[in-house]
């Protein structure tokens, strides 16, 4: 898909390389190429600097870096090369430090006279200039189990890697700049979204009514916690959902009254501000009329919580999207219908029994781990929010800001996800398309400081637009 850009993995490089014509008699005419490209892009980058040290490693990377530094030299740039495989150390007084020490294939921990290098250019006032990504980082996961280069630039060749998007590799690679190097794409198992993706969710037509523009039934709401399904309807109806329903327990229905005007409100049994046994009836009968349920923002965690989305997840064909409190403590079932899970990493780390430590780590691994599990999509959500289906495949979505870090834009995000899959779109991409408008809002939005959820559903319309 055009929407879609390739994210490389170290194999999935290895295989792009072997397709180039005379391979891997070649090799040498790719590096002088990636030399000569990694030193035009440094040279932008690093305007006025005239004192560079390139470390160089023993492998492809750092060949790359080799010729890089010749090409520096001939310009009249003061260049000193140093030589990791001879044990070299001292990087001198550089403006701008070249970091060439391991390339694509590099996994696991650097050794410790490698550990040292990374540190001591990590601990240098120059700026740090990564070749094909930041030393100490893998690029087919992001993973970075020990000491890696935290880079100020990185110019990466052909495509762009996973682990330059993927957290934590992603933290390491400052701006990154995707360098030409001739040659042909092959298909990934990650790609990256696209604000193009945008263009595949369905519009209200001529002919459509409020039922078929998408009917979103938001599901949750608890004492306290009545912004949460109101910021899932809000989003809904501003991605464009012609009609939305809030179940939600009977007493909290005058505030919902005040905050929701276009939302129609129906109430659940409860006991004592507590949902009660006929609650589930209600939701299974409302969702007859529904083409898609959000299900969990502020639901509460209690038994009949519980029970309620256990019925809703078994019984219901439709799809759902399922956040917050609908993913305590949930278990892998045979659910008849598609189902989007959105978890943060302290919820997936529940989910699959971890430590949220573990998760943020392993986002790739984990993600993809849930996918199967629970044999449904996954959204793990963060800077580099990933949108796992069972068997693999891996949509990144990466285009919003930090000012995301806020409470309520996971509930912006389930309204947004569930108006997408009422208007019939597929629920990786329904889930992935979600995110895109999500992140695009934070950008949209007037605010860089001081964001708040609801901004992001005041910019929706024009990021739709």
């Amino acid at each position: 898909m055009p929407e879609l850009d390739p994210l490389y993995t170290a194999d999935e490089m290895r295989t792009a390389e072997a397709r180039y014509p005379g391979f891997p008699a070649t090799a040498s005419e790719l590096m002088e190429r990636a030399g000569a490209q990694a030193a035009a892009v440094a040279e932008h980058e690093c305007i006025g600097a005239l004192r560079w040290t390139v470390v160089c490693g023993g492998g492809s990377n750092g060949g790359d870096g080799r010729i890089m530094a010749r090409i520096l030299e001939s310009t009249g740039k003061d260049v000193r090369v140093v030589d990791a495989t001879a044990g070299e150390a001292e990087l001198g007084n550089p403006d701008v430090i070249v970091d060439a020490l391991f390339g694509t294939g590099f996994t696991g921990t650097p050794r410790a006279d490698a550990a040292g290098l990374i540190e001591r250019m990590n601990a240098s006032p120059a700026r740090v200039f990564a070749i094909d990504l930041p030393s100490g980082v893998d690029a087919s996961t992001g993973e970075v189990a020990g000491a890696a280069v935290r880079a100020d630039a990185t110019v990466t060749f052909h495509g762009r890697k996973v682990g330059l998007i993927v957290a934590p590799g992603r933290f390491h690679a400052g701006s990154v700049h995707v360098a030409d190097i001739g040659l042909d794409h092959v298909e990934t198992a990650a790609r990256l979204a696209t604000p193009d993706l945008l263009k595949s969710v369905p519009r209200r037509r001529e002919g459509d009514n409020k039922y078929t523009a998408g009917h979103v039934l938001v599901v949750g709401g608890s004492r306290g916690l009545t912004g949460a399904p109101s910021l899932s309807a809000l989003a809904a109806m501003r991605a464009d959902a012609g009609y939305v329903t809030v179940a939600a327990p009977e007493s909290l229905l005058p505030v919902l009254e005040q905050r929701l005007l276009e939302s129609v409100k129906r109430p659940l049994p409860e006991d004592d501000g507590s949902l009660a046994a006929g609650a589930a009836d209600t939701v299974v009968e409302l969702a007859a009329k529904a083409a898609a349920v959000a299900l969990g923002p502020g639901l509460g965690r209690g038994d009949r919580a519980r029970q309620l989305v256990a019925r809703v997840l078994g019984e219901l064909e439709l799809p759902v999207v399922v956040d917050a409190d609908a993913l305590y403590e949930l278990e892998p079932a045979s659910w008849p219908g598609p189902r989007v899970l959105t978890p943060h990493e302290g919820e997936l780390a529940r989910l699959l029994g971890r430590d949220s430590k573990q998760i943020a780590a392993h986002r790739l691994a984990s993600v993809r781990e849930a996918a199967e599990r629970f044999d449904c999509i996954v959204l793990l959500k963060g800077a580099d929010t990933l949108v796992a289906a069972p068997g693999g495949s891996i949509i990144v979505v990466s285009l919003g800001l930090p000012s995301l870090a806020t409470a309520g834009t996971g509930d912006v995000l389930t309204g947004i996800i569930g108006a997408f899959l009422a208007k019939g779109m597929e629920p990786r991409l329904a889930a992935a398309a979600g995110t895109v408008a999500q992140q695009r809002a934070s950008v949209e939005a007037p605010q860089r400081a001081g964001l708040v959820a609801s901004d992001l559903i005041d910019a929706l319309p024009r990021v739709l637009g």
